[in-house]
């Protein structure tokens, strides 16, 4: 499990408040932006990836790297729509939670929006980011975060288990050839 910063416009509160929760957590942090970003030290937690500069190559390398159960942090609700798609947990910095149930319509509004201002439509962008946004943010971080480990630490289970289970069926059966090698050397050596 990892978080991933989709990090050229995420504000400075969110990413010192994953900073914190990744110490909190020992879990690994990467930014990812078409500027160098400052991290942190960390001993190795917190790092950061460089893309080039493009039009959403930040966002493809993010969808390409993350896994089902990794968290992203972006504002990019198109972002978000690939990424709900991977099983991935995904929050905004205002601490909206973009899930199957309502990317959809996120998406729909986004586009409407992009179509409106594309007509000459004057639209307001977000409102500056506040300390409410943060709070809901933070609260919304620890929600998924908790999640995210413990479908984390199901599945360590379930690979322990499974592996166990295989050990022991490979053990029964180590068990088994050696008791057949034996039944058939008995056999032969009471025919001699």
């Amino acid at each position: 499990m990892k978080i991933w910063i989709d990090a050229d416009a995420a504000p400075r509160e969110v990413k010192e408040l994953v900073f914190k929760s990744s110490k909190r957590l020992n879990l690994e942090v990467t930014l990812v932006a078409n500027q160098s970003i400052w991290v942190p030290p960390s001993d190795g937690r917190i790092n950061s990836v460089t893309v080039r500069d493009g039009a959403n190559v930040a966002d493809q390398y993010i969808v390409e790297h993350s896994s089902a159960g990794d968290v992203v942090i972006t504002a990019d609700i198109p972002l978000a729509a690939q990424l709900v798609e991977k099983n991935v947990f995904v929050l905004d910095p205002r601490g909206q939670v973009y899930e199957d149930r309502n990317i959809g319509s996120r998406l729909a509004s986004r586009d409407w929006l992009d179509i409106a201002r594309g007509a000459g439509m004057e639209i307001s962008g977000p409102r500056p980011y506040s300390q409410r946004d943060r709070t809901e943010f933070a609260s919304s971080l620890d929600r998924i975060l908790t999640k995210a480990v413990k479908l984390r630490d199901r599945s360590d289970k379930s690979d322990k288990s499974d592996r166990s289970d295989r050990s022991d069926r490979s053990d029964r059966s180590d068990r088994s050839d050696r008791s057949d090698r034996s039944d058939r050397s008995d056999r032969s050596d009471r025919s001699d």
